[in-house]
């Protein structure tokens, strides 16, 4: 079975929300919004990402809990179903 292709960018942002959720440790996560900076396809150096994507920023909702979660810089990669929707035109999948 082919695994379906999944974009890959840059975190360019991380913007915290008030919300918080605890887990069954008792760890608090909080709500972050991450905006990535579109590179490609991941495991696809250069890949075949259509020209109206290249550069483009689409933001993502992350938790987060420990400090490096919070990194900027660093690549990061979509879901599946995050990438279906942007490749729908959908560039904010923070709603």
């Amino acid at each position: 079975m082919r695994r379906a292709r999944r974009l890959q960018g840059v975190v360019v942002e991380v913007a915290e929300t008030p919300e918080l959720r605890e887990d069954e440790e008792g760890v608090r996560w909080r709500k972050c919004i991450f905006t990535i900076e579109l590179r490609g396809f991941a495991g696809r150096p250069g890949g075949d990402l259509p020209a109206w994507l290249k550069g483009a920023r689409v933001r993502v909702v992350r938790w987060c809990c420990l400090d490096w979660h919070y990194r900027t810089g660093v690549r990061a990669t979509l879901t599946q179903e995050e990438t279906e929707a942007v490749l729908r035109g959908e560039l904010d999948l923070t709603g």
